[in-house]
């Protein structure tokens, strides 16, 4: 038995260990994350935890199944339209909690086993909902990055906070007066985070939305 003055330290198991690498991310970025960080949190020696990650590409595999693992218990319909969305927006919202966890699947040099799983989903939505293969194959091209909950954007927008953002859009109507229409409709230098991240939740919603519509069109026209 162990001492009154002794700290039991936990029973190490990869779930734990990938859970509170989690945790460690949310609260100090991924960046910060280590191996011996980690293990210091734990208060274990960091050999210790190389019986249940083997490496910190490891870890961070196990990190990124770790949230996708609620998005495949997503409830089927038996409608490829809405189980499509379901998923990919559980996934969106899994993701956008954690917000280390896109530059982590951006830096896979490779599908994991988990990402697979995730993308073998979305395909069985297709199928399972009577979709053919072929415009299931077109479908995932179009999707793109939406398969994970983002947008595909090609240039980043510059942030509304930084000071080059006003200059930007108050030299607009000089030479490029149609974007200054549009830019016109939403001021951006007056939203909140908040504001804005509804702002993004629409503007993905209805472009997936727009591509389901379409791809629902498009079957049925044959």
């Amino acid at each position: 038995m162990a001492g009154s003055g002794q700290v039991r330290r936990p029973r190490l198991n990869r779930h734990l260990v990938l859970t509170e690498a989690v945790a460690f991310a949310d609260a100090n970025g991924v960046g910060a994350l280590s191996m011996r960080r980690l293990a210091q949190q734990l208060g274990v020696a960091p050999m210790a935890l190389y019986k249940h990650v083997t490496s910190k590409d490891d870890m961070l595999d196990g990190m990124l199944a770790l949230l996708l693992e609620d998005v495949r218990e997503t409830p089927s319909t038996g409608q490829w339209r809405e189980d499509l969305r379901r998923r990919i927006l559980a996934t969106r919202s899994a993701l956008i909690e954690h917000p280390w966890s896109q530059e982590v699947l951006s830096s896979r040099r490779q599908m994991t086993a988990a990402m697979l799983d995730h993308l073998d989903g979305l395909v069985g939505a297709m199928l399972q909902g009577g979709l053919p293969v072929d415009l299931t194959h077109h479908t995932m091209h179009v999707l793109g990055n939406r398969m994970w909950g983002f947008n595909p954007e090609l240039f980043a927008a510059t942030p509304a906070s930084d000071p080059s953002f006003e200059v930007q859009r108050s030299a607009l109507p000089l030479r490029h007066r149609h974007l200054a229409e549009i830019a016109a409709g939403v001021d951006h230098g007056a939203i909140g985070v908040e504001t804005s991240r509804m702002h993004d939740d629409f503007e993905f919603n209805f472009a997936l939305n727009l591509i389901l519509d379409g791809i629902e069109e498009f079957r049925n026209a044959d």
